[in-house]
């Protein structure tokens, strides 16, 4: 048995988990930020780094504990050292360094989004999943949108990135647009539950590159939507009157709906030429935006070919898919030296 204690600390989540054999969770533990964000409708790039120095600490130990775990029964120490924010980054691969420094165990070093990859892979009530290659992957993320046609245990070809926005941007950016709140994916799902999709013509932008993805289109054309719908409000003294009277009158559940099924329509879109043109076995979503219903149900629905999506609670940012990961390198030998750095904009090569 291989057990591997994973740390992923990329963006607002400080998390630790305990795997075996890269795909059997014996612990998951995670603190969100998400409270303390949502204040600055966005992520706070510095908040997020103290936050991750205040609960590293107790993160990697309550894994240790819930997994029923020794540090003699450990095989390897993985962390996630990028992309995501230097900062926060480097609280985890410091900690990481440290753990194996102070245990003699192995350090691997993952790509966050290698680790969204496999968390289409960890067992769930005892189902152990088998991947088919070549299989095509899907990464919808807040800061990615990425297709990857995978032809085996790393090894990926790029298809598709996007060049601007990625699609849970385009989430945030518009239901702050809207005053919904943060995060935008799950506030726009909510709202959109009584709007008509159809009621607002969005743009699904075309790209050079068949498969890449630009969201920034949509992003200001909902702006010139609620420029209109507000600037022609007659504003009586009254300002509490004259915010009601706009609310009112603003069609925010229809531009909600139509705003998630233009993101839906493009990620759809380009995955169906994709497994077409690539005859692949079957595709995999992953990351933050998977868990828009939405998109799950017309994934699903639509593509002529198996089609996995982690549960929810392995859709955000987490550690056991770092675990996940981090197995098939330990297979390989594939170990980090002392010298391992974050780097905020890595690659999935």
């Amino acid at each position: 048995m291989t057990k591997i204690l994973a740390i992923e600390t990329s963006c607002d989540e400080t998390a630790a988990a305990v795997i075996e054999d890269g795909q059997y969770i014996k612990s998951n533990v995670v603190a969100s930020q998400i409270d303390i964000h949502r204040r600055y409708g966005g992520v706070f790039p510095e908040v997020a780094s103290r936050q991750h120095v205040l609960a590293i600490d107790t993160v990697v130990q309550e894994a240790m504990t819930v997994a029923k775990c020794d540090w003699s029964d450990l095989s390897a120490i993985a962390v996630t050292c990028g992309p995501g924010l230097a900062g926060s980054l480097l609280v985890g691969v410091n900690m990481a360094k440290g753990l194996a420094l102070s245990t003699g165990l192995p350090l691997i070093g993952v790509n966050h989004l290698e680790g969204h990859l496999y968390s289409n892979m960890l067992a769930i009530d005892g189902n152990v999943p088998k991947i088919v290659f070549p299989a095509l992957s899907l990464i919808v993320s807040g800061g990615h949108t990425e297709l990857i046609l995978m032809h085996g245990h790393g090894n990926y070809e790029i298809l598709g990135y996007t060049i601007d926005d990625a699609a849970g941007e385009a989430f945030d950016k518009t239901a702050r647009m809207l005053n919904l709140g943060y995060p935008g994916g799950p506030a726009i799902q909510k709202a959109s539950q009584h709007g008509n999709p159809h009621a607002f013509s969005l743009p699904i932008a075309k790209t050079k590159r068949t498969y890449d993805f630009s969201f920034s289109g949509l992003k200001t054309a909902v702006l010139r939507i609620v420029q209109k719908y507000t600037e022609n409000v007659y504003k009586p003294a009254d300002a509490v009157k004259a915010i009601q009277m706009i609310v009112n009158n603003f069609p925010t559940a229809d531009l909600a709906a139509s705003v998630q099924m233009a993101i839906v329509t493009a990620l759809l879109e380009k995955t169906m030429r994709a497994t077409k043109q690539f005859k692949v076995k079957e595709v995999l979503i992953a990351g933050g935006v998977s868990a828009n219903i939405l998109l799950r149900e017309t994934m699903t629905k639509t593509l002529q070919l198996h089609v996995r999506i982690p549960p929810l609670f392995l859709c955000t940012d987490n550690a056991a898919m770092i675990g996940a990961a981090a197995y098939w390198r330990y297979v390989a030998n594939d170990f980090a030296e002392w010298d391992l750095d974050v780097m905020p904009n890595l690659r999935l090569s």
